[in-house]
């Protein structure tokens, strides 16, 4: 199994357009970066390696990579247009989806406990996301929702029917197929033009245009967890996530 990190962006809605701060991956809690915690989980799944899609101060990850990681573990995708659409650096991943490897999606700016990559990995679903039922970010989250126990809408512009609306940490799982026609769709994306907006809808056209049961999910309700887009959330790890994470199971 390979691991596929989203690391590009500029961090606007943490620092502000025009900053030259450090990725949001090298933020540091308890002693360790998010990219380093990342790491040590994906080791712990038996992942055999790891393609990093690098942007903004694109030096710094790879200085960090080359410290912590073993060698050759750590593979980057620069992505030169990485201050425009997140679809752009998916898109950099699309030749890794079709690697014919099942694959671990992850973005880089979630602190976690580890559980959760484990549950994740070790779903009996091929394809399958992770959710929380308790919404843990306050603003421009990502949705996945149910109908009947089952996967039936992703993202944040919703469609259809669902008796179920949980939050989508940023984790999930695709079988070599599935890994394929996501980036046959995210590919198809940027040949239109249409790059603003989330990278989330070239998983939920798959979704879409597959039977039902396609996508599994795995309920995380409960494992601390928070993706770090605000200062409200920057705040909240460090206040909240980390002692919870500390005293967790």
């Amino acid at each position: 199994m390979k691991a596929l990190m989203l690391a590009a962006g500029v961090g606007r809605r943490l620092y502000g357009n025009e900053n030259d701060d450090l990725p949001k991956a090298l933020l540091s809690f308890g002693g360790k970066s998010l990219f380093q915690r990342n790491i040590e989980i994906l080791k712990d799944c038996a992942v055999e390696q790891l393609f990093l899609v690098v942007g903004h101060r694109s030096e710094d990850l790879i200085a960090e990579s080359n410290r912590i990681a073993p060698d050759g573990f750590v593979k980057t995708i620069f992505n030169p247009r990485y201050r425009e659409g997140p679809i752009l650096s998916l898109a950099c991943g699309s030749p890794v989806l079709r690697s014919g490897s099942p694959m671990v999606f992850m973005d880089a700016d979630v602190l976690y406990h580890p559980e959760i990559l484990y549950r994740l990995v070790g779903s009996p679903h091929e394809t399958c996301f992770v959710f929380d039922r308790e919404f843990q970010s306050t603003d421009d989250f990502v949705k996945l929702c149910l109908l009947d126990g089952k996967v039936v809408d992703f993202g944040k512009a919703l469609i259809r029917e669902h008796d179920t609306i949980c939050e989508w940490p940023g984790f999930m799982k695709m079988s070599p197929d599935i890994a394929a026609k996501i980036a046959d769709y995210a590919d198809h994306i940027v040949m239109s033009g249409e790059i603003e907006g989330a990278y989330e809808r070239a998983i939920s056209a798959v979704l879409y245009n597959e039977p039902m049961g396609t996508f599994g999910c795995e309920d995380i309700t409960g494992i601390p967890w928070v993706e770090i887009d605000y200062e409200s959330d920057l705040k909240k790890a460090v206040t909240q996530i980390i002692p919870r994470i500390t005293r967790f199971g």
